[in-house]
């Protein structure tokens, strides 16, 4: 005669601790309480210990000041009244905000705004598409003479500015674009030597299966570009697009050289703050009214702000993950 077994605590803690449920729920049903575990700290700092800090926050907040005292003082500057400007006060003596009003009635500060913006997002966005299609050929086809040709475009850039300067003003200069805002921007579309090198390491970093599973699947090389490069690379495109809004945004050289000779409304930012300079200069018969200067060198600094204040967490992540090759 047999008598069926019943399972006894023990068994049943073999049963569940053989499951796959983790250890909350098997003591939840055992009605086991777990004891709390508490958290390790770390060692307690020594008076050298805390001396290092307090000698670390210090430097930081110095460095800090240091490079914030520039936009201060640029801040002051621009509440100030003609006679004030100078002073190095960094709380006004007068405060003078109407300056804000003012200053677009003595510069045409949204045309030139305007004309910045138009051609940095132009730039940014030809060369980063630019620059992106031939690090993709160069990082993920293999066909004669790619080493060679890539070391030819990275040669490129030991070449001083200067030393292409004059060339590409005679070809803008042949085509006609000379006092406009073309040559600005439209180099963009060849791409550029750093930014392919930049992309080229940030495509290495990819897993090469994805790629060669999407070709046996009948994806072209313009799909996995689109559907499998483009969006796993985002990051390097938006320091690509950073990069180039702000040398654009910044490029007093170029508009200089292409748009001196025309109207004072199709200047850059740049070109126009420069123009302003001379505008109100003792020395060419100015008032001194730098105060308007001051106020447009300020609201410039604005959409480089914002944009990288959308853009910073991209921006640190690619430029954590770039160079690293997978």
């Amino acid at each position: 005669m047999s008598a069926d077994l019943q399972a006894g605590p023990v068994q049943t803690g073999i049963a569940i601790a053989a499951s796959d449920e983790p250890e909350e729920r098997v003591d939840e049903r055992l009605g086991r309480r777990r004891p709390q575990r508490r958290r390790r700290r770390g060692p307690a700092l020594t008076p050298w210990g805390w001396m290092g800090q307090v000698v670390r926050w210090a430097l930081l907040l110095a460095c800090s000041a240091l490079f914030l005292y520039p936009f201060a003082w640029l801040l002051a500057a621009s509440f100030k009244p003609r006679g004030e400007v100078f002073d190095n006060r960094l709380i006004p003596q007068t405060f003078q905000p109407e300056n804000y009003v003012q200053v677009f009635s003595e510069l045409p500060l949204f045309a030139w705004l305007g004309n910045s913006v138009l051609i940095a997002v132009l730039a940014a966005t030809f060369v980063t598409i630019s620059s992106s299609l031939v690090a993709f050929g160069f990082a993920y086809f293999r066909f004669p003479g790619r080493n060679v040709l890539f070391g030819v475009v990275l040669a490129t850039m030991m070449l001083p500015g200067a030393v292409t300067l004059v060339p590409q003003y005679l070809i803008w200069n042949q085509l006609g674009f000379v006092g406009t805002n073309v040559p600005l921007w439209g180099a963009t579309l060849f791409g550029s030597a750093f930014y392919i090198f930049l992309q080229r390491q940030f495509f290495l970093s990819l897993p090469r299966d994805l790629f060669e599973a999407a070709r046996l699947d009948g994806l072209n090389a313009w799909g996995q570009f689109w559907r499998i490069a483009f969006p796993l690379s985002v990051p390097s495109f938006v320091i690509v697009f950073l990069f180039e809004f702000q040398s654009s945004w910044n490029n007093l050289q170029a508009a200089l050289i292409y748009l001196n000779a025309g109207s004072p409304e199709a200047y850059t930012v740049p070109l126009g703050i420069a123009s302003a300079m001379t505008k109100y200069s003792p020395a060419t018969g100015g008032q001194g009214d730098y105060q308007y200067v001051m106020v447009a060198a300020l609201i410039v600094t604005l959409p480089m702000l914002i944009l990288f204040a959308f853009g910073q967490r991209s921006f640190i992540e690619g430029i954590a993950t770039t160079g690293t090759k997978g």
